[in-house]
């Protein structure tokens, strides 16, 4: 790997207008209901407080059962259930339940509190609604006074989902019930597993071993708990996916699984080579992006496609069955004589038209099981089969023509609703995707495009939030990536359009960041961190001895509060007004700091010390050049589970410091991560690729001034050594001989 250093990147944040009060009890409850009437008084459950459901009726049972446990992590209040007697709070049946109905009614009197649906969806959403109603603030143990009210509340889209590659970085079953414990109290309702991919199949097919035998592993460097060494992944047996089924379903979850194809399909070959195109068995692939393996299109092919649907679909009752169909590469079939002739003889045109067939052929099987597939935009090419619905995720345009066609739409959209996008530049951000996509930016998506016709609208289902994970391997950086911005997203699936407010959202937030970090869930605090900003040139700064810094944050909610002494500030340290000019060497502490005293963000630090100052980290250098290459921050190797990230674009290994006052500076000291080249590039993106001649043998760090003659001097390169055993990084410092510039 060759280095270039050459430029600071200038600290970048959204100021956005202060939230105001926010009228009660609507405060507490997120997403906002579709309509409200406040009453008069107030109706107080204590400790001890009973909830009576309808006899016999195990819906309601449970969806009082979620609630308890809920208020006992949130608020600390034990409540408990019965199904006669009297109580203080009562859940009620009424009407018939139509499908897809999800609509409740939850009235608060002095005298109680009751809670009205037909369905057991209703049911259960009430129960949500009450969850929060009870925890409305940062108080633990307390009894509740809660405000009287009608709401009456049903969402707007039928989907709001959530998707986890579960296929690259596998996730044990607890961590994706907690994920779907905080859906449910978020009224999402649909979880996506990508079950299959190059990197790994992750579920038990009992008529064919080899996939989870062979395919669920592949060559890894990076220890991995209960993998044999030198291998990573796993699989979820069948057992344990029917109990996952089980344990969403009692939380109005539906889980929609997904087996990718026709491409993506690595693993599965590297189990079974006859199934492919060529006949041999690749490795199951270490590398992120797009492999060439595309499932083989004779019988023998689809009756393993069909034999593996039969399975999944004993397992998972959702009506809609997830078959992928992106990205697929048509090389193989373009390569291969036997295909070819399959084509001429079905007088099927080209490749694309090949994949709608073949995606037509097991649309036809899922019809069959009263089963509908569902898959990327890219069925849309060669023609979509009558009965599928499309999820679009290379922004809208899919959704637009599929749904303009009359078929159901899912609006996916990247990079809005790609969830391993960062959501800060900040240097501590975990690894992912380096387009960063803010609270901000989630909750001002709507997924309703108005190029569909309105006579179309009826098809658009909702929305979904994509969590793609070749930069996650732990469950903490998968939380980081998905709350609060879920948070933002139940708000735009559920809520009326009407009733969207950015400040008001962000009232309703407060107290489920509370409700989050009392029951574990490791959320950002991205969106209320302070960002330091020095104003104007770092050299001046210095050679005045006075440095003045911004504080920014992205959310402006409460009051930015700060410390020049290196202590951590409180409520009652000073609040941030205005730009703050300090001497070098001062420390300054800031967060987004609540009245009560609680902290909205863990504080940020700046220091002003020269050394200080003049420190860049890859986070804070733009790359070299306007080149689109892919922008990512990378763990130090593709399955470590900590550590640091580094953020580079892949195409062009070179970073930028433009502001770097070189006439302060007497030594350069480089610590260097040695990052992964695990990706699986199209031949027009590795045309993109800028290769630079190493000139030793571990590769070569180039420092010079952007001033600097095309060939710099000796001193202007310095060795990279190997890699340690121990650690991946080294430091290499470089020193400048008296009135030479860095460069000649």
């Amino acid at each position: 790997m060759t280095g270039h250093l050459l430029g600071r990147a200038a600290l970048a944040a959204t100021l956005l207008v202060a939230a105001p009060a926010a009228a009660a009890p609507l405060a507490a409850v997120l997403p906002v209901p579709a309509a409200v009437t406040p009453g008069t008084g107030t109706f107080r459950v204590e400790n001890g407080a009973t909830i009576v459901v309808p006899g016999r009726d195990a819906a309601a049972r449970n969806a009082a059962a979620r609630a308890i446990e809920i208020v006992a992590r949130t608020r600390g209040l034990r409540l408990r259930v019965a199904d006669r007697g009297a109580g203080a709070i009562r859940f009620v049946r009424a009407g018939k339940a139509t499908a897809g109905d999800e609509h409740y009614r939850l009235d608060v009197t002095p005298a109680g509190i009751r809670i009205t649906a037909a369905s057991d969806a209703g049911l259960f959403y009430g129960a949500m609604t009450l969850a929060q109603l009870l925890a409305p603030d940062a108080r633990f143990g307390d009894a509740v006074a809660v405000p009287a009210i009608v709401i009456d509340d049903r969402p707007r889209f039928a989907w709001r989902g959530v998707m986890l590659d579960v296929a690259r970085h596998m996730q044990p079953v607890a961590a994706i019930e907690r994920v779907i414990d905080m859906m449910a109290q978020h009224k999402l309702n649909k979880l996506q597993l990508h079950l299959t991919d190059d990197q790994g199949w992750r579920i038990e097919i009992k008529r064919y071993p080899e996939l989870t035998r062979k395919g669920a592993w592949r060559a890894s460097t990076t220890p991995n708990d209960g993998a044999p060494p030198g291998r990573y992944g796993g699989f979820y047996t069948q057992d344990q996916l029917r109990a996952l089924v089980a344990y969403a379903a009692a939380r109005a979850v539906t889980i929609v699984p997904e087996i990718d194809l026709p491409g993506h399909a690595q693993a599965a070959i590297a189990a079974y080579p006859e199934i492919g195109v060529l006949g041999d068995r690749p490795p199951v692939s270490g590398d992120w992006g797009i492999n060439p393996y595309l499932f083989g299109t004779n019988a023998r092919s689809l009756t393993f496609v069909r034999n593996v649907l039969d399975e999944l679909m004993a397992i998972f009752p959702s009506p809609l069955i997830h078959i992928g169909g992106d990205e697929a590469l048509k090389d193989q079939w373009q390569a291969s004589a036997t295909v070819q002739a399959q084509m001429r003889a079905l007088g099927i045109a080209d490749e694309q038209r090949l994949q709608s067939w073949f995606i037509g052929r097991l649309g036809d099987h899922l019809a069959r099981h009263d089963r509908r597939l569902i898959g990327w935009d890219e069925i849309l090419e060669g023609g979509l089969p009558a009965s599928a619905s499309v999820m679009s995720w290379r922004g809208e345009a899919g959704a637009i023509e599929a749904a303009n066609m009359g078929h159901d739409v899912v609006l996916s959209p990247g990079p809005v609703l790609y969830l391993d996008n960062l959501q800060s530049a900040h240097g501590d951000e975990p690894p992912g995707r380096l387009k960063i996509q803010t609270l901000a930016d989630v909750y001002a998506y709507d997924p309703l495009p108005a190029a569909i016709a309105p006579a179309r609208a009826q098809h658009v289902l909702g929305a979904q939030a994509n969590l793609w994970a070749e930069y996650m391997v732990t469950p903490e950086q998968r939380e980081h990536a998905l709350f609060p911005r879920l948070a933002a997203l139940a708000e735009l699936a559920w809520s009326p359009k009407a009733s969207r407010d950015w400040p008001a959202f962000l009232t309703r937030l407060d107290p489920q960041l509370d409700r989050y970090r009392r029951q574990g869930i490791a959320d950002a605090d991205s969106a209320f961190a302070v960002d330091f900003a020095v104003t104007g040139d770092v050299g001046a700064a210095l050679r005045a001895k006075r440095v003045t810094v911004a504080l920014t944050r992205q959310a402006a909610y409460d009051t930015i509060r700060y410390t020049t002494d290196g202590s951590a500030p409180t409520a009652t340290s000073p609040a941030y007004a205005t730009s703050l000019t300090v001497a070098p060497g001062s420390v300054i502490r800031a967060t987004t700091i609540a009245p009560d005293g609680r902290a909205f963000a863990a504080p940020r630090r700046f220091d002003a010390a020269p050394a200080a100052l003049l420190t860049r980290t890859s986070a804070a250098l733009p790359p070299c050049t306007t080149t689109p290459g892919i922008l990512l921050r990378l763990p130090l190797s593709p399955d470590a589970t900590a550590g640091p990230a580094h953020s580079m674009n892949i195409f062009d290994s070179c970073w930028r410091n433009p502001d770097a006052p070189l006439d302060q500076v007497s030594a350069i000291s480089v610590t260097i991560g040695r990052l992964p080249r695990n990706f699986a590039l199209r031949q027009p993106q590795r045309e993109q690729v800028v290769w630079r001649y190493n000139p030793t043998r571990f590769g070569t760090l180039l420092i010079h001034a952007a001033t600097a003659p095309a060939r710099c001097s000796p001193r202007c390169r310095c060795p990279i050594p190997p890699s340690r055993r121990t650690a991946s990084r080294s430091t290499r410092r470089w020193h400048r001989r008296p009135r030479r510039r860095t460069c000649a």
